[in-house]
């Protein structure tokens, strides 16, 4: 994504008289802690546990026997479940169509390096990673590609 699609970004640069750039809007708005955060969102853990690779941020050992009892073990639905980064939940984003594609191509992105940090963890395993927008917002989610599964 151009950072320059978004209009509070193209603006402050243009204030500056085009002397800076995306880094600096970010020196200018964040501090080293949400740098540090905004990373573990670009580069995430993940987990395998009986058979899911699941998000660490989404796995809670509890949470996790709750949902393989309720979905009756099937692996793909757990993932499909619970590996969901439901951006809309986390970033305010305005009702109008420049925000929405924005939040759209920000999802996208993230979809993209999650599915190479994905397939860098687990070699041996292929993944299906969408970013999808939904009637509240954009979704990220992914789940492992299994033969046969209803779901990929």
């Amino acid at each position: 994504m151009n950072p320059m699609r978004d209009p509070q970004i193209r603006e402050w640069t243009e204030s500056t008289g085009h002397r800076a750039d995306y880094i600096d809007f970010l020196s200018q708005s964040t501090g080293i802690a949400e740098w540090i955060a905004l990373s573990r969102v670009f580069l995430p853990e993940f987990v395998e546990v009986d058979g899911c690779v699941l998000w660490d941020r989404s796995y809670d050992p509890e949470n996790f026997g709750t949902w393989r009892s309720t979905l009756d073990g099937d692996v793909t639905a757990i993932e499909a479940t619970l590996n969901q980064l439901k951006l809309y939940l986390y970033v305010d984003i305005a009702d109008d169509a420049t925000s929405r594609a924005n939040a759209l191509s920000l999802a996208e992105d993230i979809a993209t390096v999650w599915r190479i940090r994905l397939t860098t963890t687990f070699p041996r395993r292929s993944f299906s990673v969408q970013a999808m927008d939904t009637e509240d917002g954009p979704v990220v989610s992914f789940v492992s590609e299994r033969p046969g599964s209803a779901v990929s």
